[in-house]
């Protein structure tokens, strides 16, 4: 798979081009643009019938990923296809394989080639309750190849050793290496009222942590004072 990042920093485009035959997974609704490529539109699951839709449906309502997954297949040489998220944001390539594989936030998968694929995999109730990694469940990728991940904001890349442990408000976690070591905490007081923060991601290990300059949830509470409100005359 050949790719090049369009745009600018803060609203890129992923141009993906395939060969024929030649296919890549991506969220359901970013596409953009495409030219010799089909879109088939299937069930996020590993299972057919109905089985797969109740699959599809669960991971839906533990996850917050999307019911359906798009494949655009090429269908010639020369095929493209325009891939964009639904925030503005960065978009980042990561390769995995072998010992190096990623869990990803809810949100954060934007498109993956064939030979890349997710499993759910289960948390600690305590984690599913108090974190933004999607409930009780976080994706882990599997498999050798190529996927590419969204952010809202840029996406800054933390490097984590056993000597040098690091916390992260949970809002600003995009991805991490699946070896780490991670739990959830109160970032100090009575969750965090003393210090304006909330919970918070310790992780330790070694490997990487990506992380998102910004996030939603601050944003919406920012623009809430600002929002017409209903009034009764």
């Amino acid at each position: 798979m050949n790719y090049i990042i369009k745009g600018d920093s803060d609203c890129p485009l992923l141009e993906v081009s395939l060969s024929r035959g030649e296919t890549i997974r991506m969220e359901s609704g970013s596409m953009v643009f495409m030219k010799d490529v089909e879109l088939q539109g299937k069930l996020n699951a590993k299972d057919k019938g109905i089985g797969g839709l109740f699959s599809a449906i669960g991971r839906s309502m533990t996850s917050g990923e999307s019911m359906f997954i798009t494949s655009a297949i090429g269908q010639s040489d020369k095929a493209v296809v325009g891939i964009a998220p639904s925030i503005p944001g960065k978009i980042s390539h990561l390769k995995v394989g072998g010992n190096v594989q990623y869990r990803l936030n809810t949100g954060a998968f934007l498109c993956c080639d064939e030979s890349v694929t997710y499993e759910m995999r289960s948390q600690k109730l305590a984690k599913a309750l108090f974190s933004g990694t999607g409930g009780l469940f976080v994706m882990e990728t599997t498999g050798i190849g190529d996927i590419f991940i969204s952010s809202y904001g840029d996406i800054i890349e933390l490097e984590v050793t056993p000597d040098e442990p690091i916390t992260i408000d949970n809002e600003h976690v995009v991805a991490w290496d699946a070896s780490l070591d991670y739990h959830i905490e109160v970032a100090s007081g009575m969750f965090g009222f003393t210090s304006g923060e909330g919970l918070v991601n310790k992780f330790s290990g070694n490997g990487k942590v990506y992380i998102q300059t910004r996030n939603i949830h601050s944003l919406a509470n920012a623009i809430i004072p600002f929002l017409p409100t209903n009034t009764n005359n």
